[in-house]
């Protein structure tokens, strides 16, 4: 069984990226091309489930919340246990956190779980 990018799930991880929010793309701009260093995916899947952004090397999920998230809260604390029982760690960053300071989230949220992750060994692939 593929775990990482199922090709069924292809053509709706094309549509989310097509039709991302800007909170979205105004982080991706700032993760893309290595820029922190690492690599970053969008919209990867693992296990059924798409990210919205993911770093391999970091095994690190980063999850952006918008006001649909406010009535989703038990399906994102189970999809979070999930993924921390696979030794992967799930940042979610509110979309406004985004838009009032992209630097804290990038310098204070991200860029410190990157250098704590990196080098574990990965469980599923």
């Amino acid at each position: 069984m593929k775990v990482h990018n199922s090709k069924k799930l292809l053509d709706r991880r094309k549509e989310l990226r097509k039709f991302s929010t800007p909170e979205e793309e105004i982080l991706w701009m700032e993760l893309r091309n290595n820029k922190l260093g690492t690599r970053f995916r969008r919209q990867h899947s693992i296990v059924g489930y798409i990210l919205d952004i993911y770093c391999f090397k970091a095994r690190l999920i980063i999850e952006l919340d918008g006001k649909s998230h406010d009535f989703q809260k038990d399906y994102d604390i189970d999809r979070d246990r999930f993924f921390k029982q696979l030794n992967y760690q799930t940042l979610r960053i509110k979309n406004s956190e985004v838009q009032k300071d992209l630097n804290k989230v990038l310098n204070k949220k991200i860029r410190p779980l990157l250098t704590s992750r990196r080098g574990r060994r990965s469980r599923v692939r």
